[in-house]
């Protein structure tokens, strides 16, 4: 019987197809989407791909495949986006890169070459693009190909890929999001073991906006059969169906693979173990082809033809011979462009597992000499990870310890910094067997320590960046070399204070103590100010003491420029004039940028942006934190001091009521993705910002900010946020006992009198809660708190205004919260002034003042509607409907108030259907339709579903025409 090796049919995949179309057909109208493909080896998720993807480019679209290589963690960053662009340079040539071929070379090395060679010499070398302005690029060229036709892009193998291409795919994910593109990313279930790097960053995925996970799941019998019918060209006995699936448990992959290897109806018969099933079609090629295949799988998954010549030694014809019948047997298959690919990884893996301990290193090692003496045998960029792989599996220590060091280098050339991190492990982990490591790297085993903590504390690592400072410290002898060992202690006090375990006083204290007594000199200097710049946030005297020793240091050897990033530092932190303050900043950002000191320079623009926010300047806060990121970007540190950038700028605009590009940059700050507290602020203000809006998504990050709140450590004005936080999101969700609960631990918190601009806003949320219970104990805290503390800056005096308001009592109220009213109207906020409003509205009302609550209402109104703030709307809505305003609320109940989507649940629920009868009719999920109505319940001010269908009803609202969906 003639067996066919793959069967040609999809079976049981209609709904993962059907998801697929919904899903381009969502990219098709604008909106950005991503699909997650899930599913055990074998199991059929490139053949859906196949399938969809044939379908999509009937269908006009464009479609492009890239594959994540199994090197590991430490492998080849960015190898499915180079894939991907490759087939685009093919097709469209360089000009599809707009002139930015060298920004692009990091990825296409080739068009390195070819701007070298067309063109002048531009003016910023390609070292100096950094990995966030290249993401950028990627976004934007994928844009314009989608403008031109839908574009769908397909990575495969999310498991084996490295932390760039993680990073530029939730980049494209949670920040760009250019629009008609649909992104689809396959990943083995079975390969997510814990502690999986990918774990964590598909849950950060499932967290983000036009992002669903398909799991494919094994086939049933009936799929088992339908299977071998495909491959057996007739009926299946029941026996050879029952015997087959049993064995398979549905796995297409298996199912396939025991069809081809002997008659299903023996199968029994076949090795009971997965890799003797892999490899009983490998036993029945000839034995040179066998030998080419094992040569080949020490290679990869994927092999380029000139490099398997290399390495195997063999004539060409007998080489082709061999490759033939593999092709023939469909083990192996031929690309487009003369390279091979095993047809199943799990192929490669089962023949490289059969390897002989003396065959594997010996072949791995040939594969290493080869592209050692031939770079150009392996794809551009690919060879110093290639090099340091197969040495590594060869188990030369000394050439796998001297190529991963290259290696490392090479992956910070390209921004790839966490693949640095790992190269780097590994040499650490090789130095111990190597007796004469020091010599071939040339340096100390210390000195590879400490760049392996640089590139931890700079890929965002620093739970890792810990652990390498106490080795470091171990190791260190603080006698002989003393500023090196306050080097190790300023930075492990710095990043216990990152992650929130300590404030680090204790390690900079003792830095000080060995830095205070080291050896005169520019080191010292630059050690000095480090210090004194980590300590101004937790004593600034001894901060000021530091620094002033540093300055007379510096004085001596003309190292000034050393000192200014304290200088910012202190000038920044504890009681300053913001005025002068600002002038003073602008000489410091004067002087590091006529020094050529980039960091300190956007050091300098983020506590510009910061000072300009606190004085209610909040455009010229917005301008000035966009041209520091622009030039964080510009050298390569948008991953830490630019996220605080981003966070500035969001808080800018949320201030300036610019809501949607606020969450934009939110997002964009999100993919930076550094651990520890960098990145709370733009949590804290995303949170916000969605519990405003009432985003379904708001309690996911109200969460995740809160959770700051159980470490260990937290500075002063990051933790006082959170406290107002809590109590704002306790009371959204109208939980009295939480929202008094948070209250009193927000009055109790120390550092509250000291920070005027973080404690007002708290004392305002705090005064609200009182007011919501009538907690005459919680206002006097309040009263108490408020009297002492400064309001010198319009938002703090617009808050000290609203204090008064929420605690003022009977004929008190009105004038106070007109005052409040007014107040905020000079700070220029939108949101809080819209608030006040409907507080104002309240007070008139109950004065009988009907033309001024009416006036109240309507602006309170159009605030929330122009910022998208769901819930005042709501609350303008209900009082107008409560104190019998017509109209006030801007045209009252109706269909403006209720969303497309909602107007057409609103229809279902009329109709009688439950939420997974709306959710099947709609395509959304139950959860989703039980969201949709609980909002349609709550605008239209009724308590059921009975209700609503007969509000809409009475109102016309289900006979008005259906918004396009």
């Amino acid at each position: 019987m003639t067996v066919r090796a793959a069967s040609s049919v999809l079976v049981g995949r209609h709904r993962e197809i059907a998801a697929l179309r919904e899903a381009l057909g969502r990219a098709r109208a604008g909106e950005p989407t991503t699909v997650l493909v899930g599913g055990e080896a074998g199991v059929g998720k490139t053949r859906l791909l196949e399938e969809f993807a044939g379908w999509a480019t009937d269908g006009a679209a464009r479609v492009l495949v890239g594959q994540c290589l199994e090197l590991g963690e430490a492998g080849l960053p960015f190898a499915p986006f180079a894939a991907a662009l490759r087939a685009v340079l093919r097709a469209d040539g360089p000009e599809v890169f707009a002139g930015y071929e060298a920004e692009f070379a990091p990825l296409l090395p080739e068009l390195g070459r070819a701007s070298a060679t067309l063109a002048a010499p531009r003016a910023a070398a390609l070292s100096d693009a950094p990995r966030g302005y290249l993401f950028d690029l990627v976004a934007e060229l994928f844009q314009r190909l989608a403008d031109a036709r839908p574009l769908v892009l397909i990575i495969e193998d999310l498991h084996w890929a490295d932390r760039s291409t993680r990073d530029l795919i939730g980049f494209l994910v949670r920040a760009a999001r250019p629009g008609r593109l649909l992104l689809v990313c396959t990943y083995r279930t079975d390969e997510l073991q814990r502690g999986h790097p990918l774990r964590p960053f598909l849950a950060e995925l499932d967290r983000a906006r036009g992002v669903e996970r398909i799991e494919l799941g094994r086939l049933d019998r009936d799929g088992t059969a339908a299977i071998l019918a495909d491959l057996l060209g007739a009926e299946p006995p029941a026996r050879a169906v029952d015997d087959v699936h049993n064995r398979t448990q549905g796995n297409p992959f298996f199912i396939e693979e025991l069809a081809v290897a002997g008659d299903p109806i023996g199968c029994a018969a076949l090795p009971e173990t997965l890799r003797d099933l892999l490899l009983a079609r490998v036993d029945r090629l000839p034995e040179p082809a066998q030998r080419v295949l094992r040569i080949a799988a020490a290679g990869g998954t994927r092999f380029a033809h000139d490099l398997l010549a290399e390495v195997a030694g063999l004539p060409d014809a007998e080489l082709e011979d061999a490759l033939r019948a593999a092709v023939a047997a469909q083990l192996v298959v031929a690309d487009r462009d003369g390279d091979y690919e095993f047809r199943h990884a799990l192929v490669r893996e089962a023949v490289h597992d059969e390897l002989l301990p003396g065959e594997h290193a010996r072949l791995h090692a040939r594969f290493a000499a080869a592209i050692e003496a031939q770079p150009h045998l392996v794809a551009a960029g690919r060879a110093p990870a290639e090099i340091a792989h197969h040495w590594y599996a060869a188990h030369d220590h000394p050439r796998a310890l001297v190529a991963s060091r290259a290696a490392a280098c090479a992956a910070a050339d390209r921004y790839a910094y966490a693949e640095q991190r790992r190269l780097l492990e590994r040499a650490l982990e090789l130095w111990e067997l190597v007796p004469d490591a020091a010599d071939l790297l040339d340096m100390d085993h210390l000195a590879l320590l400490e760049q392996t903590l640089d590139a931890a504390v700079t890929a965002g690592d620093f739970s890792r960046a810990i652990t390498l400072t106490r080795a470091g410290l171990a190791e260190v002898d603080a006698d002989a070399a003393p500023l090196r060992a306050a080097r190790l202690l300023d930075q492990r006090g710095r990043l216990l204070s990152l992650l929130g375990k300590s404030d680090g006083s204790r390690e900079l204290d003792e830095a000080y103590r060995l830095a205070a007594g080291g050896p005169p000199g520019v080191e010292r200097v630059r050690l000095l100010a480090d210090i004194a710049t980590h300590l101004v946030k937790i004593d600034p005297q001894k901060a000021a003491r530091v620094a002033a020793e540093a300055a007379t240091d510096a004085e001596s050897l003309g190292e000034r420029v050393a000192l200014l990033s304290t200088r910012i530092a202190l000038l920044c932190h504890g009681e300053r004039d913001l005025i002068g303050g600002l002038a003073e900043l602008g000489q410091a950002a004067a002087a590091a940028r006529a020094a050529g000191d980039a960091p300190t320079l956007v050091l300098a623009m983020v506590f510009e942006s910061d000072m300009l926010c606190e004085l209610g300047r909040y455009a010229e806060s917005a301008q000035a934190a966009e041209s520091g990121v622009a030039e964080a970007r510009r050298v390569g540190i948008s991953r830490s001091t630019g996220a605080y950038l981003l966070s500035n700028r969001a808080e800018a605009l949320i201030a300036l009521g610019r809501w949607d590009e606020a969450e934009a940059v939110c997002a964009e700050a999100a993919r930076i993705d550094l651990s520890g507290v960098t990145g709370l602020h733009w949590l804290q203000l995303g949170a916000g910002l969605r519990l405003a809006r009432a985003h379904p998504g708001a309690d996911e990050l109200v969460d995740r900010a809160l959770t700051f709140l159980n470490r260990p450590y937290l500075w002063p004005n990051h933790r006082l946020p959170l406290h107002e936080l809590a109590i704002e999101a306790a009371l959204a969700a109208d939980d009295k006992v939480e929202a008094v609960r948070a209250a009193r631990v927000a009055v109790a918190d120390e550092s509250l009198p000291q920070l005027p601009r973080e404690g007002w806003p708290v004392l305002s949320a705090v005064a609200r809660t009182a007011a919501r219970v009538s907690d005459s104990e919680l206002a006097a805290a309040v009263a108490a708190l408020a009297t002492d503390l400064p309001a010198r800056h319009p938002a703090a005096r617009a808050h000290a205004a609203q204090v008064t308001a929420l605690l003022a009592v009977g004929d008190q109220a009105l004038p106070a919260w007109r005052a409040a009213v007014d107040a905020w109207r000079a700070d220029g906020q939108p949101y809080p002034l819209g608030r006040a409003l409907l507080a104002l509205a309240e007070a008139t009302a109950a004065a009988g003042e009907r033309d001024e609550t009416a006036a109240a209402v309507t602006e309170a109104t159009e605030i929330g509607r122009r910022l998208g703030a769901t819930p005042l709307v709501e609350a303008a809505t209900t009082l107008a409907r409560r104190v019998g305003l017509r109209g006030a609320s801007g045209g009252g109940v109706g269909a403006d108030l209720l969303t497309a989507r909602e107007r057409e649940v609103l229809r279902l629920v009329a109709e009688g259907h439950s939420n997974s009868r709306i959710a099947e009719r709609l395509f959304i999920s139950p959860k989703t339709a039980s969201v949709h109505v609980s909002r349609i319940i709550a605008k239209l001010g009724v308590t059921n579903r009975v209700e609503a269908a007969a509000l809409a009803h009475r109102l016309g609202l289900l006979t008005e025409a259906a918004a396009p969906l």
